[in-house]
């Protein structure tokens, strides 16, 4: 392998603490962190949906936005109205101002960047967001800046081939020598495996893999560590 990228949310770093964080805050303070985590990866599902919803021109960025906790709370049977899940959005972009790497991933980025191998980010969301969590998390220490990609600059956004190839075509690199690391199986794995890249599964969510689904990846690993000890015992 001589090119490796990778998405940011979730898998640099735990998306989950900033959420945590702003439901104590913000909605309620004594749920234990199971039941929090629960309404977390509600919220993702809903974000990935309006997600592509916004990038199709259906609705706003903020209806996105705002309505991907709006919706994972009245799941729960709590109801929030758009003030409050802006306050809530608000918020949360402030906790992502304290992001921080995995220890794991910092271990493993300061391994690559002593070898011959190119490093690159890939990642869905709006363009000056995504580029203040990439300050936040100082990826400019072993990722060039030219080598950062952020669909809301391109008007395009995982899984769709089109910024996978855009991507592979600025990086110049060989599709069968590149891979890409993720959180996301529909939006990484699938997004990899059909422009013919190897696909790194970090699952440290413990997803299920889409039902029926003929695409698979190369590797499914559950934690930093084991991304760390996966590519360390292939790349020296």
């Amino acid at each position: 392998m001589k090119t490796i990228i990778f998405d940011v949310d979730d898998t640099l770093y735990d998306q989950a603490l900033s959420f945590h964080e702003t439901f104590k805050s913000l909605i309620e303070s004594s749920w234990s962190y199971n039941e929090i985590d629960t309404i977390y990866r509600t919220s993702r599902k809903y974000s990935e949906i309006l997600f592509d919803q916004s990038e199709a021109g259906e609705i706003s960025v903020l209806e996105w936005q705002i309505g991907r906790i709006a919706k994972a709370l009245a799941d729960y049977g709590i109801q929030i109205n758009d003030e409050q899940a802006l306050a809530f959005h608000e918020s949360y972009k402030q906790a992502q101002a304290n992001i921080r790497l995995f220890p794991e991933v910092e271990e493993l980025l300061n391994h690559l960047a002593q070898l011959d191998v190119q490093l690159a980010v890939l990642t869905n969301g709006e363009e000056s967001h995504q580029l203040m969590k990439i300050k936040q998390l100082e990826l400019t220490n072993w990722i060039p800046e030219e080598n950062i990609f952020v669909s809301g600059t391109y008007g395009i956004a995982k899984p769709k081939s089109g910024i996978f190839k855009m991507v592979e075509e600025k990086l110049n690199c060989d599709p069968k020598q590149t891979v890409y690391v993720g959180d996301s199986f529909e939006k990484d794995i699938v997004g990899a495996k059909q422009v013919g890249w190897k696909a790194v599964w970090i699952n440290h969510r413990k997803h299920e893999q889409a039902p029926n689904s003929t695409i698979n990846p190369d590797k499914v690993v559950y934690s930093a560590a084991e991304l760390f000890k996966f590519f360390r015992a292939r790349i020296n």
